[in-house]
């Protein structure tokens, strides 16, 4: 009898164990069967944040400045054309962070009363900019945007031309800006942007030996077009 008793316990064991071998199988079947995409379902990829443009770029100075002692004195600058790199950075749909980089040079004419100095000097300017951003989204592939920032601007490689020594302080400045994108797929677009610099660093110049001091308001547009890569 205590046989046969035993007999039924091992066989309620082991029915037992069948049942909830089978009920973990079927539960890791459907565990997998709702991690496969079905035929015809579409998988949807969230957006990557990151977007980089290059474009090139003019840079249009406004001709304006001093020299401290010498009244009536004007300074004017040259405009060039120069790559540009950006990096932006999408928080939403609509807000972004744009990182821009690029570099060129300016040479300083003199005019007014010191026109006859002629070319003082030659620096070169790297103007790293950061602006926030807004994105207009409800226009299509047209993704117009504008933004304002700052701007630190340091000065290098700065060659005396008439003056005998030449030194453009680094500084800070607002940065505004308006442009858009025009999305040809997902990933590439063309760039069409307007910046607008308020940049007037201080300047010590030395003349026939004596020691001067001015202010360069350069306060360039930079307009600029070019390829956009949203990754």
């Amino acid at each position: 009898m205590a046989s046969k008793q035993m007999g039924v316990a091992r066989g309620v064991i082991a029915a037992i164990v069948l049942i909830v071998v089978g009920q973990q199988a079927v539960a890791a079947d459907l565990a997998q069967a709702a991690s496969v995409p079905q035929a015809g379902a579409s998988v949807t990829k969230a957006p990557s944040p990151w977007q980089i443009r290059l474009r090139t770029l003019g840079v249009i100075t406004e001709d304006s400045g001093y020299v401290n002692a010498a009244p009536g004195s004007d300074l004017s600058y040259s405009d060039t054309v120069t790559p540009e790199l950006d990096i932006s950075y999408f928080f939403t749909d609509n807000i972004a962070a744009e990182l821009i980089l690029g570099t060129t040079y300016a040479n300083i004419d003199g005019q007014g009363t010191i026109g006859g100095l002629g070319k003082i000097g030659k620096v070169w300017l790297l103007p790293p900019t950061l602006t926030l951003q807004y994105h207009f989204t409800n226009f299509g592939a047209f993704k117009p945007y504008v933004g304002a920032g700052v701007n630190y601007t340091v000065f290098y490689n700065q060659d005396a031309g008439s003056a005998d020594a030449l030194d453009v302080k680094d500084t800070f400045g607002a940065a505004l800006q308006v442009g858009f994108d025009y999305m040809v797929d997902q990933h590439w677009g063309v760039n069409f942007d307007v910046k607008k610099l308020f940049l007037e660093p201080d300047f010590n110049v030395t003349v026939d030996g004596a020691n001067l001091t001015g202010k360069a308001a350069l306060n360039p547009w930079l307009v600029g077009a070019g390829v956009t890569y949203h990754f």
